[in-house]
């Protein structure tokens, strides 16, 4: 199988608030889960429903959980100062969202937990967010994209209400 050209789609909301407030919805509305605890838990899950269990514990309001968070803005501010603006990159998602379309399209685990995208910019703090959907149109499975569809909407629900 050759190359497979995908087209994205971007979400992305403005908000006048200060980047700390909206960083501060943000986290509060997802899980905060030990990574490494999280992990060994999932490997020691003897059933789905254990392992549903696990997940369901970490996830926070939103059904979502952070798997990470980079600071891209840290690298900026090394150079420019503290007065550079700020980058956030978060890896959200829920790894029982994520199976449902691992299984209708393996293609899925090429972008997922998603990224999400908080940034200082002149207009305002920028939250963004390229949508699953796009993703996985072109691999044409009506069930991955439904899943897909909903995840989209969680995301989109999540930083409309961070943007505030």
């Amino acid at each position: 199988m050759g190359p497979k050209q995908i087209s994205v789609e971007r979400f992305s909301i403005t908000s006048a608030k200060p980047f700390s407030d909206v960083v501060k919805v943000l986290e509060a509305s997802v899980g905060h889960p030990n990574v490494n605890t999280f992990m060994n838990d999932v490997a020691s899950a003897k059933s789905f429903t254990d392992l549903e269990k696990v997940i369901n514990a970490v996830t926070g309001a939103t059904g979502l959980m952070q798997f990470m968070k980079f600071d891209l803005g840290e690298i900026v501010r090394k150079e420019r100062g503290d007065a550079a603006p700020h980058s956030l990159r978060y890896l959200i998602g829920n790894p029982l969202i994520m199976k449902q379309m691992l299984e209708r399209s393996p293609d899925a685990g090429s972008y997922a937990p998603v990224t999400v995208l908080v940034d200082e910019r002149p207009d305002g703090v920028r939250l963004s967010y390229d949508r699953m959907v796009s993703f996985l149109a072109p691999y044409e499975n009506d069930e991955a994209l439904r899943v897909a569809r909903d995840l989209d909407a969680k995301i989109e629900a999540l930083l409309t209400k961070a943007a505030g």
